[in-house]
């Protein structure tokens, strides 16, 4: 297939003029952690958040520009940083949660770092090594997540990550967003086809023989170029397709607006708009209805002006059940709001209107 995107030079130039914008940080004032109950492979738990400051993803730096939806790279240093470094802020940020819990319920650590944890260009050997010694301390820590893109998917490393927490849940998390080749290639911009991914999930089965190592799959919904209708038709069957290939948890992650991206400079001249609230309830009673595997929907940015939206009146109460939901992973009860009217025309119509944004915008 042809892998150019039809909006060509734009995203590494809408990526330069971006990172120009950028204040450097020292990578210590970039790390972040938080907690929250979490569902974990074992049911209901706690989870340990934790953005370590890496050098970039690599795709986003490459003259590729990266993906049309991202910005993350806006949150790294943009230069390199030592794994001694990495280690102690890694020990800082995670002691910070581990003395918030009180009572050790089981535990997941998720590790995100703007980019590939399994790329050594971004987290030395030493600093992967180490950081999971220390994890391995913690008995009540059952899983350790971290992100990667398909090409850094190796068994030898995979397989000292591994050894290096016996006992404990491996899970890595790709950003797979779409089973469709050229919305994942044209629309996103993500830089490989279903046959790499493919190629990751083959590593990773051929070690489950050993090792009790899982895959997450982020996939987007609505991305640039997309009605709202065939947004959902093609994250219900992203699921559906991550489901059949042996994918063990799927993460939907709907559009929110990141400063310096495409999916920006198009919301900003009225060619884009963030999903309904009423689509991602949509996804989540088609999609629990045909796939078993675990299904989560992530809420961030629900209810604001560059997130997911409906309207002020059931905006966050929504956002609550679908949360509820998340966890218990049942389908939310239904609910009606004056609002709903306007998303069933959107979807009714979009065929014949293909509008990327929604056609009444006072929500």
């Amino acid at each position: 297939m042809n892998t150019t995107p039809p909006h060509g030079n734009l995203l590494p130039e809408i990526r330069r003029k971006a990172l120009k914008r950028v204040d450097k940080r020292p990578p210590q004032e970039l790390a972040a952690s938080w907690s929250g109950d979490d569902l974990l492979y074992s049911g209901p738990g706690k989870s340990i958040f934790i953005v370590l400051p890496t050098p970039g993803c690599a795709w986003a730096l490459a003259s590729s520009g990266g993906c049309s939806m991202c910005s993350y790279i806006a949150d790294s240093p943009l230069q390199k940083v030592s794994s001694q470094e990495l280690v102690e802020i890694f020990k800082k940020q995670f002691q910070r949660q581990v003395q918030k819990q009180e009572v050790h319920t089981p535990t997941a650590i998720k590790i995100f770092v703007s980019g590939s944890f399994l790329n050594t260009d971004e987290i030395p050997e030493e600093a992967q090594k180490e950081i999971f010694n220390i994890i391995n301390k913690f008995d009540y820590i059952e899983e350790v997540v971290v992100e990667s893109r398909p090409e850094y998917v190796n068994e030898d490393v995979l397989r000292d990550c591994c050894t290096l927490i016996p006992g404990k849940i491996l899970e890595v998390a790709i950003g797979l967003e779409s089973a469709n080749d050229d919305i994942r290639i044209r629309k996103i911009n993500k830089g490989f086809v279903r046959k790499d991914f493919e190629k990751a999930m083959k590593v990773i089965n051929q070690l489950k023989s050993d090792f009790d190592v899982r895959v997450k799959a982020y996939l987007l919904f609505k991305p640039i170029l997309t009605s709202e209708k065939d947004a959902i038709d093609d994250a219900v069957k992203s699921a559906q397709y991550a489901e059949r290939v042996g994918v063990n948890r799927v993460s939907f992650c709907p559009s929110t607006i990141h400063k310096g991206t495409l999916m920006e400079v198009l919301w900003r001249r009225g060619a884009y708009q963030p999903p309904w609230i009423w689509s991602t309830l949509e996804i989540i009673r088609r999609v629990r209805n045909t796939v078993k595997i675990p299904v989560i929907m992530d809420t961030a940015g629900f209810g604001t002006r560059r997130g997911p939206f409906n309207c002020k009146k059931c905006n966050s109460k929504l956002k609550d059940a679908i949360i509820k939901s998340n966890i218990n992973q049942t389908i939310p009860e239904e609910f009606e709001c004056e609002c709903k009217v306007k998303w069933e025309a959107d979807i009714e119509f979009s065929d014949v209107t293909r509008s990327t944004t929604n056609l009444l915008k006072n929500r």
